[in-house]
């Protein structure tokens, strides 16, 4: 013993595991074995996508962008009182509707309608109301994708409450040439109804009969400007509310150009004034060019009245043709 060293023999070593352990390590290796090899089974609903969040429909979110930027005055008034946004979103919407709904507008020739730049869109004039210039400003929108019409008013436009601010928010502007003109030159639409008062307030015997143009002044703009004048014709308007009589006394006292009695006004009151449901038609002629002549054309009488006549005569025999095949007011 006096000089050996001594060593330590491990108590498990090989060849000496507890029967105990062996056994758990055995259990272990089985189950991970069993593990391995088995199906995994998913948790119910655990393979399905995740959903996706809940998008807006296009008028809800239109419709609070408007809100948005009418409380952050983020929104565009242009020189003469235009505003697109308030248009687009609360203007066009109801008259849209009276336009597909109510008088179910036919357009045709609205390739003559040009997709960028000026013109100058001449109209007959119609139906005891104005309805005919709204119903056109919603057709040239729909069928361009969105371009204004800017349409040139009477003074009495203006000068009515709500009506006057209705008329500058959605586009239009006093019927004079300085305005005109710079419309057309700034690549505008614009909108003309030479007969005046004289056109819509016409007696219903003297229907589709053109009343005159005045002395040309549209002429004159679009010459200036050099810009196209497109004839327009309009078919239904005339007997929204078939004009059979003027109480001169009443429209003297309320300052307008006449006071309309229909069959049903103002016989029937309110009821009265809801326009009948005529079937219209909206007919955009043949371009005619203007930027052919000279600089000094528009100081040639007889070449303004040529034109101012040319436009009216296209017109006139566009509704006598639209008038020989329509087969009824209300169906068309």
């Amino acid at each position: 013993m006096g000089g050996a060293e001594a060593r330590v023999i491990p108590l498990h070593g090989p060849g000496r595991e507890k029967p105990e352990a062996l056994a758990a390590e055995r259990d272990l290796r089985e189950q991970e074995a069993a593990r391995a090899g088995a199906p995994v089974v998913a948790f119910p609903g655990a393979d399905q996508p995740a959903p996706a969040p809940e998008v807006l429909p296009d008028a809800v979110r239109s419709a609070l962008t408007f809100i948005r930027d009418r409380l952050t005055g983020d929104y565009t008034v242009d020189e003469f009182g235009f505003d697109a946004e308030l248009t687009d979103a609360l203007f066009l919407p109801p008259l849209r509707a009276l336009y597909k709904k109510w008088f179910r507008v036919d357009t045709h020739g609205v390739e003559n309608l040009p997709s960028d730049g000026g013109a100058l869109l001449v109209s007959n004039h119609s139906g005891t109301i104005p309805l005919d210039s709204l119903m056109t400003a919603v057709a040239v929108h729909d069928e361009t994708g969105g371009r204004h019409l800017r349409g040139l008013g009477a003074d009495l436009v203006f000068q009515v409450p709500l009506v006057g601010s209705f008329a500058r928010k959605s586009g239009q502007t006093l019927a004079c040439h300085a305005d005109a003109e710079r419309l057309l030159r700034k690549g505008e639409l614009v909108g003309v109804w030479p007969e005046g008062f004289k056109g819509i307030g016409k007696p219903f015997a003297s229907r589709y009969k053109l009343q005159r143009f005045g002395r040309g002044g549209f002429v004159s703009a679009a010459l200036r400007a050099g810009v196209p004048i497109i004839p327009v014709s309009i078919i239904g308007a005339e007997e929204i509310y078939p004009k059979l009589g003027d109480i001169k006394v009443l429209a003297r006292m309320l300052g307008l150009p006449y006071f309309p009695v229909t069959p049903f006004f103002p016989a029937l009151g309110l009821l009265g004034a809801v326009p009948l449901p005529t079937k219209w038609s909206i007919e955009f002629g043949e371009p005619i060019a203007t930027d052919s002549f000279g600089p000094d054309a528009v100081d040639d009488p007889m070449l303004v009245f040529q034109l101012t006549d040319q436009v009216r005569e296209s017109i006139q025999q566009t509704l006598y043709r639209r008038l020989s095949q329509r087969k009824s007011v209300f169906r068309g």
